[in-house]
């Protein structure tokens, strides 16, 4: 096609304009040279080297026909690779700018205007039969799409592998009603499913030789098991369903060593450094991940530790809190082999070397798995360092050993000390009630004694006997003898115990009552030494 109006084409934002119908795309381009493809082959390799940016052969011979005549006007291409590609074999003058663009727009809307002859029903069946080929050839042999039997197997792995422990528990625990003690002899599932589809009912074993599935001493254990197991008596029915059972684990056990043969296969023709260096399975693990080895191929090594881990990593970073040190990189053996200390450590080395390795498989020609061997010796050689200890200094000459402590961890165990629990005095309710009984007990057999004596006429008082009056006494003697008794009255318990049992009210009650009880008997007392004193 050849530009008629270079000065319209200048106005690119009103340029869509100019094609709305095909009348004015007529009067902006003309048609200058049309060739038709023979087949769908020709035209499919003509647009896969369009898509590469390559230049086909029927490309090349019109451009030299048509173009060469007018040598002195620029070529306008959609493509910048293609147009530099041009450019460097034939020397001739490409353009490539958002006119062009949308130059190329505006005649894509038209092209069944532009070129006269072509219904428009076989346009259509054309391009729809093109984009499929086109797409076809881009599935077949997009290299990106080379790992996808990886990505399909590694997801079946997983899926055989849960399934497989489903009918592993059901077969156990459906036999175990009949024969029980055979899944406490047996441990291992393939060897148990062997021997049931085997045998059968668990009073064929005295009869049957399972030396070809079990050990001696396993085999005599089961058979003496069996004369004296506690199970339940099944029907032959059940046993039948049971062995089929048993035939499903068998084949899908079986299958399963296949189907990682066959990974194993596929990582490394694929990815062999990968594969040297975190193994078959946590290699796949992390391309399904990715979604292609070249995807994984753009992550950074950070990444790349971190990788199935997402949830974890966000979770710590909303709650800020430590962040996860590795995903699926963590079930790689170089991570197992180390200690918890220095899991952090490892995992981080190698996920660096990890990410170099991926990078080699994925955009490197070669397919051997030296990188890979070199780059495991390297972190295996840190892990042996790091397990003995061997850090070398920074500073220094760096020949000297880092110089540690043994760490010796003390623990002490503390005591809980109730006693800071309450700020109030800590005194024994008992004991000042107590207290008050024993004076009160106290004053009363002085008083008998004094009353005694007085009777008796032996009393003594200040070194001097008392004899009995019957007449009344002076009143300043009985001041004296009231103030004596106040005084031998016990007052000071009391305000103790009203301070004690502050914080307790039914205790605070109780001792109040018992106070005021020996208040009333001393106060009775007094009454009657004052009657036998007036007496």
């Amino acid at each position: 096609l050849q530009v008629l109006n270079e000065k319209k084409l200048q106005e690119v934002d009103s340029l869509w304009k100019e094609f709305e119908t095909p009348e004015k795309a007529n009067k902006i381009v003309k048609l200058k040279h049309f060739e038709k493809f023979q087949d769908t082959t020709e035209a499919l390799a003509a647009s896969t080297a369009l898509v590469e940016g390559k230049l086909s052969k029927n490309l090349k011979k019109i451009l030299k026909k048509i173009v060469a005549k007018d040598a002195h006007e620029q070529l306008a291409v959609a493509d910048a690779k293609l147009g530099g590609v041009i450019k460097e074999k034939l020397n001739l003058s490409c353009i490539h700018s958002p006119m062009v663009t949308e130059l190329m727009r505006g005649i894509r809307s038209q092209i069944e205007g532009l070129i006269t002859g072509l219904p428009s029903r076989e346009m259509a069946a054309m391009c729809l039969g093109l984009a499929h080929s086109l797409s076809r050839y881009k599935l077949k042999f997009s290299p990106d799409k080379v790992d996808t039997m990886i990505i399909q197997a590694i997801s079946l792995l997983d899926d055989l592998d849960k399934e497989l422990n489903n009918y592993i528990m059901r077969c156990r625990e459906w036999y175990g009603w009949h024969f029980p003690e055979l899944g406490k002899i047996i441990t291992d599932n393939l060897m148990y499913c062997k021997c049931v589809r085997k045998v059968g009912d668990r009073s064929n074993f005295a009869s049957s030789d399972v030396s070809d599935i079990l050990p001696e001493e396993l085999e005599e254990d089961v058979k003496a098991a069996a004369e004296i197991s506690m199970g339940t008596e099944v029907s032959e029915e059940d046993i039948n369903n049971i062995i089929h059972l048993c035939d499903q684990v068998i084949e899908i056990s079986e299958y399963r060593t296949q189907l990682y043969d066959y990974l194993k296969n596929r990582m490394m023709a694929i990815a062999p450094n990968l594969t040297v260096m975190v193994g078959e399975l946590v290699g796949a693990r992390l391309i399904a991940h990715a979604g292609s080895l070249l995807n994984l191929a753009k992550h950074p090594a950070s990444t790349v530790q971190l990788l199935g881990a997402e949830k974890a990593l966000f979770r710590a970073l909303k709650t800020k809190r430590d962040t996860p040190k590795f995903g699926l990189i963590y079930h790689a053996s170089l991570v197992g082999q180390s200690n918890t200390k220095n899991k952090g450590k490892i995992s981080r080395m190698l996920a660096a070397k990890t990410a170099l390795t991926i990078r080699y498989d994925a955009l490197g020609e070669n397919t051997s798995a030296e990188m890979g061997a070199e780059n495991r010796l390297k972190v295996e050689t840190r892990l042996r360092l790091l397990e003995e200890r061997g850090i070398r200094r920074i500073s220094g000459t760096g020949k000297a050993l880092a110089k540690t402590d043994k760490y010796q961890n003390k623990s002490e165990v503390k005591v809980y000390d109730p006693s800071g629990d309450s700020t109030l005095p800590v005194v024994s309710k008992k004991r000042k009630i107590q207290e008050v009984d024993e004076q009160d007990t106290e004053v009363a057999v002085k008083a008998k004694k004094f009353k005694a004596e007085m009777k008796e006429g032996t009393a003594v008082e200040d070194g001097e006997p008392v004899k009995k009056k019957k007449k009344k006494k002076d009143k300043e003697k009985q001041a004296e003898e009231e103030e004596v008794l106040s005084e031998e009255l016990p007052t000071s318990p009391i305000i103790e115990l009203h301070v004690v049992c502050f914080a307790l009210p039914y205790a605070l009650f109780m001792a109040t009552f018992v106070c005021l009880q020996n208040t009333e008997k001393k106060k009775k007392k007094k009454k009657k030494m004052k009657d036998e004193g007036e007496d």
